[in-house]
């Protein structure tokens, strides 16, 4: 069972998807920010936008932290 937030309409990421995904900048791991909706990459120190469930891992689409 994946934790929810209220934000993601009982849609979570799903820890093997996450244990899989890495930062396109640095090759490191990301972390879920379910408040925010983002993917964390503290190595680079951006956040990637989840979409409809999807993450966005495109160098281009990250916020700056």
């Amino acid at each position: 069972m994946t934790e929810q937030s209220p934000r993601d309409d009982g849609r979570a990421i799903d820890p093997e998807l996450l244990s899989i995904l890495v930062c396109p900048m640095t090759r490191t791991a990301l972390v879920h920010d379910a408040e925010a909706d983002e993917l964390i990459s503290a190595a680079a120190g951006v956040a990637y936008p989840i979409r409809d469930g999807v993450p966005i891992m495109l160098v281009e689409e990250a916020r700056k932290l």
